[in-house]
């Protein structure tokens, strides 16, 4: 009797992401990676939220200088994007960790992190000068803010709908294809360039979901939450794409209500109280 080959034999189906990190740790590993990401991504939520609770959800920068914001910025994105970048970054640096010792071990890390968090950081730039235009605009014509929200959440909708999304999303939900390409960057700086290369593909994955930070506020707390449980279901749960695209459906009806609907602009009304007032 012929054999058929199992590909016959067992019916195609498309495959789960890698992302929930099974497929690249051990079980034992996994669970102490896991540990030393909630240890770093909780304390950085308790940063976030500490200083939102000072600041409260105002229009633009909030009359911070570059260099604060930036920090700031650079805290709220370890603690909305680690949880979803981990499997990839804690099996590079597991594998640092396999062909370095000592302080080459440590130095090829803070390479590869320091390297995605350039990416995020300069994206804070361009947050940053969006959240100055948008600020002065509101500061000169408060109603402006209900048309300046209507675009952010349109152009939202429309990217998480694009192509581009598509692409950086399914770069994202298949870590292990990216470790294999990774592993053939040749120095130098070489782990300096697989971040900066992986936190590009972030970038471009979550850069429609920044987007409406505008509108709803970049120091609203339960905006950045709501965003975070979004990033780590589109990256890492098997209908993640179908979740990206219902996004892509909701910003564009928030984009047609935002205009007769102050409450979905926080962000870009002046004089909303802290939550520490409140």
């Amino acid at each position: 009797m012929r054999h058929l080959p199992t590909s016959v034999l067992v019916p195609s189906r498309s495959p789960a992401p890698t992302g929930a990190g099974g497929a690249l740790l051990p079980a034992r590993e996994l669970a102490v990676a896991w540990s030393v990401v909630v240890l770093i991504a909780v304390p950085a939520w308790v940063l976030t939220v500490g200083q939102a609770r000072e600041m409260g959800v105002e229009p633009g920068t909030m009359g911070m200088a570059l260099p604060l914001f930036l920090l700031l910025w650079v805290t709220m994105m370890a603690a909305m994007m680690l949880p979803s970048m981990a499997p990839v970054a804690l099996t590079w640096v597991r594998g640092i960790g396999r062909r370095s010792s000592g302080w080459s071990r440590v130095g090829r890390t803070l390479e590869f992190v320091g390297g995605y968090l350039l990416v995020w950081t300069a994206f804070g730039l361009l947050a940053y000068v969006a959240l100055a235009v948008t600020g002065d605009l509101v500061g000169d014509h408060p109603t402006a803010g209900r048309w300046i929200g209507s675009a952010a959440f349109l152009l939202a909708g429309l990217y998480q709908l694009g192509p581009l999304k598509n692409v950086c999303l399914r770069h994202c939900r298949d870590p292990m294809s990216q470790l294999v390409r990774y592993a053939g960057f040749r120095q130098p700086a070489r782990d300096l360039r697989v971040g900066v290369h992986h936190g590009g593909y972030c970038v471009g994955c979550c850069a429609g979901l920044m987007v409406v930070l505008v509108p709803l506020g970049v120091m609203n707390v339960a905006a950045m939450a709501g965003l975070a449980v979004v990033i780590f279901v589109e990256k890492l749960w098997s209908r993640g794409p179908l979740l990206a695209r219902v996004m892509g459906v909701v910003f564009l009806v928030l984009a047609v209500l935002a205009p007769f609907q102050d409450w979905l602009l926080p962000g870009l009304q002046e004089s909303a109280p802290s939550m520490g007032g409140m």
